[in-house]
């Protein structure tokens, strides 16, 4: 599996609509001088720790933000369940979320 952050970066144009700036927090308040994109392009490249740099708290993984659902189970499936997450010492939510994506997985691999 691939993660994908993205982060914003003062000079890459304006910030996304739901871009929240916090001054504290701001890159270019950091001890260090803020770098251009090219430039943290190629100290990446370089293989040299970049994370000075960011403000890993703007972070996201995109399609990965929560969703609520409502399913409704028949009786003996969430006795199963939780049975099973009991077994496993997690939340019975965490044990439909691995099933569903060890699935959705296997779907995917045909």
């Amino acid at each position: 599996m691939v993660l994908v952050y993205f982060l914003y970066l003062p000079d890459e144009g304006p910030p996304p609509p739901d871009f929240e700036f916090d001054e504290a927090k701001s890159v270019a308040n950091r001890k260090n001088p803020p770098v251009t994109t090219e430039e943290l392009d190629r100290l990446f490249d370089d293989g040299e720790d970049i994370d000075q740099h960011l403000d890993w708290s703007k972070a996201r993984r995109p399609g990965h933000e929560p969703r609520r659902v409502n399913v409704d189970f028949p009786t003996w499936m969430v006795q199963a369940l939780d049975h099973e997450a009991k077994r496993m010492g997690v939340t019975r939510q965490s044990v439909i979320k691995v099933w569903i994506a060890e699935r959705l997985e296997a779907v995917e691999r045909g």
